[in-house]
């Protein structure tokens, strides 16, 4: 069998990196006077690595309001990450510029304070003072009421076996160094001697009260882990000389908040649980929004994920709730999707999260007329530059980005959707989602490389 290559002014240029395993563009059988969307069609249709897949994929132009090519839109997948697309868009409709970070009442000489969500105080990687510096300065007596968090700590539809994982922090309404604690060994033999000389770090270093000896295991690495309820860590010894440093998430009760507190504040800060929030309560505000949001979407954090929907229901005057900030998003915002989004947490860690390629390109649309191009571009991860795809999609030829979208991995599953500007400067929107597959990642990701490539030359 003879094949032909398509030429659409100018040749393609193919993955430097490819397995046999992969169907590259110039492997299906096309001729010359094949349209870009027959060309999709027949990758599609032919590759090997998409038939290992359930796929769906959906490329619109937004400035003729019309689809390119579609496969599978309407069916429902897990997105994982490509979630905070979502919340992204709730908070930009919602939050203003700056964080809402704290509601408090001056009733006398006492203080009293509710948390909003913001995840920003005393952040390990970001955050302001000014939350820290009011507590700090208040002569009076603290009081912290959790009264308006109506949540619990984990999303639905998430992994329990994560709980000990940087990327399972739990949420809480008032998030503290990011409701983990970061723990550093430097070239060090094992832990004793590095507590000893003070070569081990823990931040908060209230934790140091937390923690209790194990012997060394098997394999001389160094362990940290809690249990699933509670705040005793458990660690063993280590031979390695490196150095290691790691983020493991704390259980949130509102007592442990307020020793946390006390001990950072270096002040009593009491709690209590059933003091009333009151309509004429006062707000300081601590980072301004785009901060966090680029936060969530360039490395995909979870937990400021999370955070940023509580938050929504703060703004709205309702109880912190996911459900309920992600019911009014819908309600007010989304209304008009053609697929109703089965939407259930603000990260994408829960497996009962499904939405469809056409959703996903709606709402990509959604947020193409909100946020002007700069704006929108900068807070996603771009191919060859930032992000999660700093590694990936990057421009064959040595040009600027064309590949600005969000990703999102679970075992087996992986997608992403976003913008791809194409060699003539024309700004398409897309969705590839990849769901029940038990091929490498690392190949899907180069034939949706070869498919991106080819849109970005042809269109």
């Amino acid at each position: 069998m003879t094949y032909k290559y398509l030429i659409i002014g100018i040749a393609i240029v193919l993955l430097a990196c490819k397995t046999s395993e992969v169907t590259t563009v110039s492997e299906v059988e096309i001729n010359a006077e094949s349209s870009v969307t027959e060309v999709l069609e027949s990758i599609f249709e032919e590759s090997d690595t998409f038939s290992k897949t359930i796929t769906g994929f959906m490329l619109y132009d937004p400035e003729g309001d019309s689809t390119i090519y579609a496969v599978n839109e309407t069916k429902y997948m897990n997105p994982a990450s490509n979630t905070k697309l979502f919340t992204y868009f709730a908070g930009l409709n919602v939050l203003g510029e700056r964080l809402p970070a704290l509601k408090y009442i001056i009733s006398g000489d006492s203080l009293i304070f509710w948390g909003t969500g913001d995840p920003s105080f005393l952040h390990p990687d970001f955050g302001t003072t000014d939350v820290y510096d009011l507590l700090s300065n208040f002569e009076g007596e603290l009081y912290f009421s959790d009264s308006n968090y109506n949540d619990e700590n984990l999303g639905p539809g998430w992994s329990w076996a994560d709980y000990n994982s940087y990327y399972s922090a739990e949420k809480s309404p008032f998030p503290i160094y990011g409701n983990v604690a970061r723990v550093t060994i430097e070239h060090i033999e094992e832990y004793r001697v590095a507590k000893e000389n003070g070569e081990y770090v823990i931040s908060p270093s209230i934790f140091s009260e937390y923690i209790k000896n194990e012997e060394k295991n098997e394999e001389g690495r160094f362990i940290l882990e809690r249990e699933r309820v509670g705040n005793e860590f458990e660690y063993q010894y280590t031979s390695d000389t490196s150095r290691y440093e790691t983020d493991k998430p704390f259980h949130y009760t509102p007592e442990f908040i307020t020793a946390l507190l006390s001990d950072t504040l270096n002040k009593k800060v009491n709690y209590l649980p059933e003091a009333e929030l009151t309509k004429d309560h006062n707000t300081i505000y601590s980072m301004d929004s785009d901060s966090l949001f680029k936060y969530m979407l360039l490395p995909s954090d979870n937990q400021s994920a999370e955070q940023i929907l509580l938050m929504v229901a703060s703004e709205l005057g309702m109880k912190l709730n996911s459900r309920a900030a992600i019911n009014y998003v819908v309600n007010n915002y989304l209304s008009d999707l053609s697929d109703e989004p089965n939407w259930r947490d603000g990260s994408g860690l829960s497996r009962y999260n499904l939405f469809t390629p056409r959703t996903m390109v709606a709402l990509l649309e959604k947020l193409d007329v909100l946020v002007e191009d700069e704006r929108l571009f900068d807070a996603l991860p771009q191919g060859g530059k930032q992000g999660t795809i700093r590694r990936l999609y990057a421009h064959k030829e040595g040009g600027s980005p064309y590949v600005f979208a969000k990703t999102g991995s679970l075992s087996n599953n992986h997608c992403l959707s976003g913008y791809v500007v194409t060699e003539t400067g024309k700004k398409l929107i897309f969705s590839f989602m990849n769901n029940n597959y038990v091929i490498s990642t690392r190949e899907v990701q180069a034939q949706m490389d070869e498919v991106l490539w080819f849109i970005y030359k042809n269109y």
